[in-house]
């Protein structure tokens, strides 16, 4: 019962109001205090435990989105990542249907995160799975849009609701041509496929800037809100 989730918002870039957030592992060492994902998540990746663990968070945001609703809250959607481990356990839908029901969440308060290198370690099956899901009512988001290697044709066999940005070209669009040019691209394309767009790591105004003018509504990065303890986000759905 080490681990715990930590929310970071997601913002429409007009008024920077939130309307989604992102659900974040983290690990309380009782020596080491807070540790960040990089340093465990591969090792529960490499021992099979990630899809245990990927159950717990599944199950500790929707057991947090009932929490702040009985408390008067409204809250928001919530983003949660998702293991190419939880794709090859092949029960995903029936795991999350299960936490939705057990919590009384609507499954559009839930959107899943996947990459694409997740996607591709079985594209049929991933198809599959994630128009199950889609079906059921949950959104569906590619993470770091633009690191992996899905094709193009593959893209729109999926039943996707967006696709988010990687930090790194949002971070580099302001003073290099060539991540500029990508990022414009993947919000261009997003439109075309009548995906949503969501560019994270934004850290400045300036970012906000460019992505507005390129037509990227929705985005999440440290200008707006670092990832904090869900007592900090539910001060924030208060105001």
């Amino acid at each position: 019962e080490e681990f715990e989730l930590h929310y970071q918002p997601k913002v429409r870039l007009a008024d920077a109001s939130m309307i989604g957030m992102e659900a974040l592992l983290r690990w309380r060492h009782p020596e080491r205090g807070l540790v960040a994902p990089n340093e465990f998540v591969p090792a529960l990746e490499d021992t099979g435990l990630i899809v245990a663990v990927g159950d717990w968070v599944v199950r500790e945001a929707c057991r947090q989105l009932q929490h702040w609703a009985r408390a008067g809250l409204t809250p928001v959607p919530i983003a949660v990542n998702l293991s190419a481990r939880q794709f090859e356990r092949g029960d995903l839908y029936a795991t999350i249907a299960r936490h939705l029901a057990e919590h009384g969440v609507s499954p559009g308060m839930v959107e899943l995160e996947v990459t694409e290198s997740c996607l591709m370690s079985d594209p049929e099956d991933a198809v599959r799975q994630l128009e199950r899901l889609r079906a059921a009512g949950l959104r569906i988001s590619v993470d770091d849009f633009g690191t992996g290697y899905s094709s193009l044709a593959y893209l729109t066999r999926l039943p996707l609701s967006a696709l988010k940005i990687d930090r790194g070209f949002v971070n580099a669009a302001i003073s290099e041509p060539q991540s500029a040019a990508i990022v414009k691209m993947v919000i261009d394309m997003a439109m075309r496929l009548h995906f949503d767009v969501v560019a994270e790591g934004i850290e400045t105004p300036e970012h906000v800037g460019f992505l507005r003018e390129h037509g990227c509504e929705v985005g999440q990065g440290y200008l707006f809100g670092r990832p904090v303890p869900a007592a900090e986000i539910a001060r924030r759905l208060r105001r």
